[in-house]
């Protein structure tokens, strides 16, 4: 970590600090206007080599890479993008990150605080543009707010059901000086109150799915997307395929847990997928469902 005991403490500092005591190493994106004071601040921790910004050609591009990213790290992808016609262009690509469940954080700059609802140059609503794309988002009206707000984000885009976090900044924020600052951390100081970051079950209930896996004549595992969010999740079916020696199919967000060469796959189902998948799907006598939702390109 690099000494920053002299360097002036703004709203800016505070999101490049909290960002790299999470570990984030790599942000897309593309400037303008009211996100400079954020770019401003990114030269001083580029240059400590802390974390690396990869300039794209337009703002869905950042979006997009973004989403890319956290697909094949299993990190969670952040870009920026300044106010207006920037952060608009990022809406293709927070839906994307939404459908499929992708943790992705979304920085987007805003017109200063005294000109918000005046209609100022390149103001638009971007908070309220994409409340139905987004797992949550924010609005930061006080420099003070930004480390907090920022763990709290980037715990919500991981845990749970992944999905984008998108936080507005008005430039004056970012420029605002911090006057007693204080460093978030993952869990701590930051209350989550009424959000439930995991389902637990019974050995009740564990005891009765084994039963009916050694019962049925017919299983069939039936995989999907929210498999490949979890590192211990292909291990763990992998293990069941070959110990219940159970066929398996998968959806198109659910490719890669098995290798397609196994001859207990039978491919992917639905209106893209095999025929033999589909047909497998209707006449087993028990589908096991693991981080699928039942879409209707499927069923």
């Amino acid at each position: 970590m690099v000494n920053t005991q002299k360097k002036i403490k703004t709203g800016a500092f505070a999101l490049f600090d909290t960002f790299a005591r999470h570990g984030i190493t790599h942000i897309f994106g593309y400037p303008g206007g009211a996100i400079l004071p954020i770019y401003d601040e990114l030269f001083f921790w580029e240059k400590n080599n802390l974390i690396k910004h990869i300039l794209v050609r337009h703002e869905q591009g950042a979006s997009h890479a973004a989403d890319a990213y956290s697909r094949v790290t299993q990190k969670i992808g952040v870009c920026f993008a300044t106010s207006g016609p920037g952060a608009t262009n990022l809406v293709t690509g927070i839906a994307t990150a939404q459908m499929d469940s992708i943790p992705m954080l979304i920085i987007t700059g805003q017109v200063g605080r005294s000109f918000i609802g005046t209609d100022a140059f390149q103001e638009t609503d971007i908070f309220g543009i994409t409340l139905p794309i987004v797992k949550h988002s924010y609005i930061i009206r006080n420099a003070d707010d930004v480390s907090k707000v920022v763990t709290e984000a980037l715990y919500l885009a991981q845990t749970g059901r992944p999905g984008p976090v998108l936080i507005d900044i008005p430039k004056d924020v970012g420029l605002e000086e911090v006057k007693q600052y204080t460093s978030f951390f993952k869990k701590k100081n930051v209350p989550y109150q009424n959000y439930i970051q995991e389902y637990s079950t019974t050995n009740t209930i564990l005891n009765s799915a084994l039963k009916l896996f050694k019962t049925s004549s017919q299983p069939l595992l039936y995989i999907g997307g929210g498999t490949i969010n979890t590192k211990k999740c292909p291990k763990i079916i992998k293990h069941l395929i070959k110990k219940f020696s159970i066929p398996a199919t998968n959806t198109l967000m659910g490719k890669g847990i098995i290798d397609d060469t196994n001859n207990l796959t039978v491919g992917m189902l639905g209106m893209h997928g095999t025929a033999y998948a589909n047909f497998a799907v209707s006449e087993c006598d028990l589908l096991i469902a693991l981080g699928a939702r039942f879409d209707d390109r499927l069923t």
